[in-house]
């Protein structure tokens, strides 16, 4: 067998290896980044609870100040009402009076703020009791999604590290310009396909149709032939369709 027939023999089999690992990767589809986002969600959920409630502390704390003035200006009042009572002059009266009005209003004030805030804290609530809702469901959501994401690991954790250990058996017996165009070519596919064979005298990766003489090269096996429309690396079929000796490029 000679040197370029070899080397397009390990490129097919390191090719077929990662094909194995991204089928196995498939089947977990995008569960791995729904579990992510997921948890993501239920940490700025349980964020938005927590900054709720310090609203809802922060209103109670100003609803208890709001009471400890109307107690305070009731007690004024009931202080200079009776002081009215020993008033030696219309002045003083007056003047106490007028103290017994702005303590009035001062309960008045509180009493209408107290208002405001109470229902302020009731529509707090709401919006606490909602986000607790959507909490709860988005932790379910996260429960069902990681037994369902464990289940498919479980499953095929055990083939995947034996594949992931004969990919790396596989690269470190290649020369790095030829891993590192293979690998290049990979990452700029979004199918992951660097290295296919013909079909149909079409390309394998994008389907373009390849000349006649081009094919009969790629039969011949004797050189390394790039697909001119994508840029993947051409191979006989037969390089996938038995199994290739593990050797050294």
């Amino acid at each position: 067998m000679e040197l370029i027939e070899v080397k397009l023999g390990a490129l097919a089999r390191l090719q077929k290896i990662h094909s194995q690992i991204d089928r196995i990767r498939q089947i977990r589809g995008g569960l791995p980044e729904e579990v992510n986002d997921l948890e993501d969600e239920i940490e700025g959920l349980k964020t938005r609870v927590d900054r709720i409630q310090v609203e809802i502390d922060e209103l109670k704390a100003e609803i208890s100040k709001r009471n400890q003035v109307i107690k305070e200006s009731q007690a004024s009042i009931k202080k200079y009402e009776g002081q009215q009572k020993n008033v030696k002059n219309n002045r003083e009266f007056e003047a106490l009076n007028k103290e017994i009005e702005l303590a009035s209003l001062e309960v008045l004030t509180s009493e209408r703020r107290i208002k405001i805030l109470t229902e302020q804290i009731q529509e707090k609530m709401k919006m606490q009791e909602q986000t607790n809702s959507n909490l709860q469901e988005r932790s379910q959501d996260l429960v069902d999604k990681k037994s369902e994401l464990d289940l498919i690991v479980s499953e095929t954790e055990a083939e995947e590290k034996k594949l992931l250990d004969e990919a790396k058996i596989a690269a470190t017996k290649m020369e790095d310009r030829v891993l590192v165009a293979f690998e290049k070519i990979r990452r700029n596919m979004r199918n992951g396909l660097s290295v296919v064979s013909t079909d149909r005298g079409a390309c394998g990766g994008c389907f373009a149709i390849i000349p006649p003489q081009r094919q009969a090269e790629i039969r011949q096996k004797k050189k390394i032939i790039v697909c001119e429309n994508c840029g993947r690396i051409l191979v006989d079929r037969s390089f996938f369709d038995e199994p290739v000796a593990d050797v050294t490029i």
